[in-house]
C-alpha cells in the first residue's frame, strides 16, 4: 500500500477490508494496511467517529466486522479497469449488457467515463455466429441450486432437436469458450452429463439434497465429459500417430486412444451431420468411420457433395 495515503484514505481502506474479510483482527488489519496495530485501531476509531458501526469481539476468535445496515462507498474504477470492462462487454451484443454498461459509464468520474464512452462508441466487434446467450434467469436458477446443493428437474433440447426431461444434481455451471454449460449427475442415466445452458428450457428445484464429488474440478471434469452421453455413438480410426492427431481433437469430439495402426476416437454426438461437416471434414489425415451408422451416413453425404463439386460439368 502507498505510504502517502491520508488517515481518511486508510480508514476507507480499513472499511473495505472489513467488508471482504469480516472478523479481521487488529494484527491482520495492520498487516494489510502496512501500519502498526495501534494505528489500525486508530482507523477503526475514525470509522466509528464518522458514524460507521464497527463491531468488535474479544477472545481468540474475535475481531472486527461492520455492523448491519452499513452503507459502503460506491465502486470506483480506475481508467484501465473501466476500459477493460468496456472491452469485455463489446463481446456481448445483448441489450441487457449494453444498458448495464451505459449505467456504469454514467456513474464513472468524468475523465474516466469519457474514455470509456469513447471506446464503446467507436470500437466495433464482429459477432460470433456460433454464440448463443442463455437466459439469465436459467443460469441464476442453476447456480442457486448448485450453491444450495439441491437437485433440479430440467427440460432439455439436444442439437438434433430431441427433447427430454429428467432430474439432475447440478454440480457446477461452467463458461467455456463463450458457451455456458451445466455439469451435472443425471439420475436417469446414473452418469455425468454436460448440458448447454441455452438449450435448457425449464428448471424446477426439488427437495432432494446432494453432495458433489470431493475435490471437484468443474472445468477439468467438463472437458473430460463433453463428448460423452449423447444419442449417437461415434468411433473413428485414424491412419496417423496419436500425437499428431491429438492436436486436431477437441473434447466434444470424444476420447482419443492409441491403436496398433494409429489411433481411434471414441465418443458420441447429438448431431452426426455437425460432427461430419464441422469436425471430420477438416481433418488432414486419412480415417474411416467404424460406427455408428448415423455418423457413417453423414460422412457419406459430405463425401458425395465434395465429389460432386469436382466432377466435370456436363
Amino acid at each position: 500500500m502507498p505510504t502517502d495515503l491520508s488517515p481518511t484514505a486508510r480508514a476507507l481502506r480499513t472499511m473495505d477490508i472489513l467488508r471482504t474479510r469480516p472478523g479481521a483482527t487488529a494484527d491482520e488489519l495492520a498487516a494489510s494496511l502496512g501500519v502498526t496495530e495501534r494505528a489500525a485501531r486508530r482507523y477503526i476509531g475514525i470509522l466509528r467517529e464518522a458514524g460507521i458501526p464497527v463491531e468488535s469481539t474479544r477472545g481468540p476468535y474475535g475481531g472486527y466486522r461492520l455492523g448491519r445496515g452499513t452503507r459502503l462507498p460506491p465502486v470506483v474504477f480506475t481508467e484501465p479497469e473501466a476500459l477493460s470492462l468496456v472491452m469485455a462487454a463489446l463481446d456481448d451484443a445483448g441489450e441487457l449488457v449494453g444498458n448495464a454498461l451505459s449505467k456504469v459509464i454514467r456513474a464513472l468520474p468524468e475523465n474516466v467515463g469519457r474514455q470509456a464512452a469513447r471506446l464503446r462508441d467507436h470500437a466495433s466487434a464482429a459477432p460470433d455466429p456460433y454464440s448463443v446467450r442463455p437466459d439469465p434467469d436459467t443460469i441464476s436458477a442453476l447456480v442457486a441450486a448448485s450453491a444450495d446443493r439441491r437437485s433440479v428437474r430440467v427440460a432439455y433440447r439436444s442439437e438434433s432437436g430431441r427433447e427430454s426431461e429428467g432430474e439432475v444434481d447440478p454440480w457446477a455451471v461452467v463458461l467455456r469458450h463463450g458457451r455456458w454449460y451445466l455439469l451435472c449427475h443425471s439420475h436417469r442415466a446414473d452418469a455425468i452429463r454436460t448440458y448447454r445452458v441455452d438449450r435448457i428450457g425449464t428448471v424446477h428445484r426439488t427437495t432432494r439434497a446432494f453432495d458433489p464429488p470431493d475435490d471437484l474440478d468443474p472445468v477439468a471434469v467438463l472437458e473430460e465429459n463433453l463428448g460423452t452421453g449423447w444419442e449417437y455413438l461415434t468411433r473413428v480410426v485414424f491412419d496417423a500417430p496419436l500425437p499428431e492427431v491429438a492436436r486436431w481433437i477437441t473434447p466434444p469430439m470424444g476420447r482419443l486412444e492409441a491403436s496398433d495402426d494409429g489411433c481411434v476416437l471414441v465418443g458420441s454426438t447429438s448431431s452426426p451431420e455437425m460432427y461430419a461437416q464441422k469436425w471430420l471434414a477438416r481433418m488432414p489425415f486419412g480415417f474411416r468411420v467404424e460406427s455408428g451408422p448415423e455418423l457413417r451416413a453423414a460422412v457419406a453425404a459430405v463425401a458425395a457433395r465434395f465429389t460432386a463439386a469436382v466432377e466435370p460439368a456436363r
